[in-house]
């Protein structure tokens, strides 16, 4: 099984709405309730660094980064996202996406990558400290889902190659 990494396109927004919607489903991914359009979609998301991971040519899993501030002193810094297909979780999706942006992000003038992560996704939390995120600290009952308050774990990665 080879995973293969390429850019996101338009062209891919029916399997990647599929992905996220799954994410969605599983309450602890993101506090959004429903899948976008592409317009909303593509808006929210830097138009560098978006990747899907494939699968047999069958989209598995993507990665994004969105801006953390319109304010030009933080034009550096970016949030990521990761999303892994369900029935390809544990197959190293997610590292190889990360990996891939965390890189594209630093050749691209990014010098700090950010993560919010539900403090009960402890998959995408040991991931992104696999990677390199350290733990800054946890927003407690930073935001409600179905009327239940969550914790978000705040994580970040420094660029070593941008001072």
């Amino acid at each position: 099984m080879e995973i293969v990494v390429r850019t996101l396109t338009k062209n891919d927004w029916s399997s990647v709405s599929k992905v996220y919607k799954e994410g969605i489903a599983t309450r602890i991914a993101t506090f959004e309730t429903e899948v976008p359009n592409w317009n909303q979609w593509d808006a929210k998301y830097f138009s560098i660094c978006r990747f899907v991971a494939t699968i047999d040519s069958k989209v598995v899993g993507f990665a994004v980064l969105a801006p953390v501030s319109k304010r030009q002193v933080y034009k550096g810094v970016a949030e990521v996202s990761v999303y892994v297909s369900k029935a390809f979780k544990g197959m190293h999706v997610g590292e190889t996406l990360l990996k891939k942006i965390i890189n594209e992000s630093e050749a691209n003038g990014v010098w700090t990558l950010q993560a919010s992560i539900f403090s009960e996704n402890t998959a995408s939390i040991n991931l992104h400290l696999k990677c390199g995120f350290r733990v800054v600290g946890i927003r407690e009952k930073i935001g409600q889902l179905d009327g239940v308050w969550y914790d978000n774990h705040f994580l970040e990665k420094r660029s070593s190659k941008i001072d």
